[in-house]
């Protein structure tokens, strides 16, 4: 019994993996590439969590998944988003192809990660002590990648998990500047929150490299929770698991940041 983990060395990815018996980790570092099926070697593999890297490239996972329940795959986790379930969201292919795929399948929506901060894109700006997001006052109930981790370690080993959709959020929603100021206090510096404008910030993106229509997505996410959109919290963890997802004090205190 072996299972997949695409994006084996990303944030859930690595994390599902260490929960997983027989787990065979799949990423570029590893010579996998979602983008040509002639390196798909699934002998022997029953089990596969999905995840897509690229937004801007995410109608190759149903390729991806037609291929792998060809092969004998027969259960499929996917991590998803909050509203791929609906028209037009770039998952949204993907959630209909492990829906329709045969095969068992779960599907994994998490809200903002809370690993964001200490090694996801916020992280420059936690180093630097000064955080610019356009997310006014804003928040989330973020969730712990170790949370997902569980719950999708839980849906690849255990059949209860067939046919769920699991919103995954949190406790309660937390301020970004109340984040950033629990992780100073941990840190032991100074480190502040400062709103921006919404277009600065686009502006911004793309003069790091980031693509138009991505900087423009990921603004268009930050400036709803300005707005007290996508602040929900969800009982996903504890649907799941049978108790409550951890807090994001927890994930606080058990995080170094000594950042660098």
């Amino acid at each position: 019994m072996t299972t997949l983990i695409l994006g084996g060395t990303g944030k859930t990815g690595r994390r599902v993996a260490r929960r997983i018996d027989n787990a065979r980790v799949a990423s570029r570092a590893h010579g996998f590439d979602l983008d040509d099926p002639a390196g798909w070697t699934l002998a022997g593999v029953t089990a596969g969590y999905l995840v897509e890297p690229d937004l801007q490239a995410a109608s190759r996972l149903p390729r991806f998944i037609d291929h792998a329940v060809a092969a004998g795959v027969s259960r499929l986790v996917l991590l998803s988003a909050p509203r791929a379930g609906e028209e037009g969201h770039p998952l949204h292919a993907a959630e209909q192809a492990v829906r329709s795929s045969g095969a068992e399948w779960t599907i994994l929506r998490p809200q903002w990660f809370a690993q964001n901060f200490s090694e996801g894109p916020w992280v420059p700006g936690i180093r630097d002590g000064v955080l610019a997001l356009p997310a006014g006052g804003g928040g989330a109930p973020f969730i712990d990648a170790e949370d997902i981790a569980d719950v999708a370690a839980a849906a690849l080993t255990d059949d209860r998990h067939a046919g769920r959709v699991y919103d995954l959020t949190g406790p309660r929603t937390v301020g970004f500047g109340e984040a950033v100021g629990l992780i100073a206090r941990a840190a032991g510096r100074e480190i502040e929150y400062v709103d921006v404008e919404p277009e600065a910030f686009v502006e911004r993106q793309i003069a790091h490299g980031v693509p138009e229509n991505v900087a423009r997505l990921l603004t268009g996410l930050l400036t709803d929770l300005r707005e007290g959109r996508g602040a929900d919290v969800g009982d996903g963890v504890e649907r799941a698991l049978g108790r409550p997802p951890r807090t994001f004090e927890e994930f606080v205190r058990a995080t170094s940041w000594s950042l660098s």
